[in-house]
């Protein structure tokens, strides 16, 4: 699934196409995705201006005079800037047609994606009203991570991932940032120092701001706007690396399951 820096990306790539551009035409191939697109989404985007592009969480938002486009990539969506006389292939399911020529497409093998419009505030749209604060803000600090933590079980790993303590740090960047942190993806939140809980702030805005600056990790389906894939794979300390050497102590890289997903760690590097 595309995370944080695969949909800050995009955000990024789509944008300066988008910007100002009057929507003409809007051609829906496949209304059958994670939710049904409404029928009324052609007759809301056509004749608006595009005024914003933004993203919250893992969510890109599209605005305009009237609302908001919110947009999720599912497992395998990406969003392309085409030339409007692009033959759209399989799996292409909607185009935004704009005044310039070019056409925002949104392709998705897996239908996970999803399109909904807001004639209201965004904020208040019940996929964003609940989600916790942005791991790049300054809001998310290591008073608040400390605080959030106390009294809590749940291993951190498991902890950081979860959308109302923080929005957007997936499993491969939760694995990587506990590995820069030198904390153990086992350990229980509540058992987190201050010092820790500043290491880890410090680590998970960096390894998601080193992952945006060269466009994301692509295990499987990810491209960019450009069709692109990311490059932060070659950068990865942990994650997919289960007997490979660790690129500090080289000393074996560990894996297990943990809440029914894959962990990767350092048990040398990582207490």
């Amino acid at each position: 699934m595309p995370e944080l820096p695969e949909v800050e990306t995009t955000r990024r790539g789509i944008a300066p196409a988008l910007l100002g551009r009057r929507v003409i035409d809007v051609v829906i191939r496949d209304r059958r995705l994670r939710w049904p697109i409404a029928a009324h989404l052609e007759e809301s985007l056509r004749q608006q201006v595009v005024r914003r592009v933004e993203r919250r969480a893992k969510y890109i938002l599209i605005g305009f005079d009237a609302g908001t486009l919110i947009l999720h990539l599912g497992m395998s969506g990406s969003l392309r800037i085409l030339d409007a006389d692009t033959t759209p292939k399989g799996h292409d399911h909607w185009d935004i047609v704009l005044d310039s020529g070019k056409v925002l497409r949104f392709h998705d093998p897996r239908r996970f994606g999803s399109a909904h419009w807001t004639d209201t505030d965004p904020a208040a749209h019940p996929l964003l009203a609940k989600l916790a604060p942005e791991p790049l803000s300054e809001s998310f600090d290591s008073d608040y991570l400390h605080r959030t933590t106390r009294r809590r079980a749940v291993a951190i790993k498991q902890f950081i991932m979860n959308s109302r303590v923080v929005v957007g740090v997936g499993n491969i960047y939760a694995s990587e940032a506990l590995f820069r942190a030198g904390i153990s993806p086992r350990k229980p939140a509540g058992r987190l120092t201050r010092a820790q809980a500043g290491a880890l702030t410090r680590a998970i805005k960096e390894v998601l701001a080193a992952a945006i600056d060269i466009g994301g990790t692509t295990l499987r389906d990810y491209v960019n706007a450009d069709g692109i894939p990311g490059y932060f794979r070659q950068q990865l300390f942990v994650y997919e690396r289960k007997g490979k050497a660790c690129r500090v102590c080289k000393g074996p890289v560990k894996q297990f399951l943990q809440g029914q997903r894959s962990t990767y760690w350092c048990s040398t590097c990582q207490k």
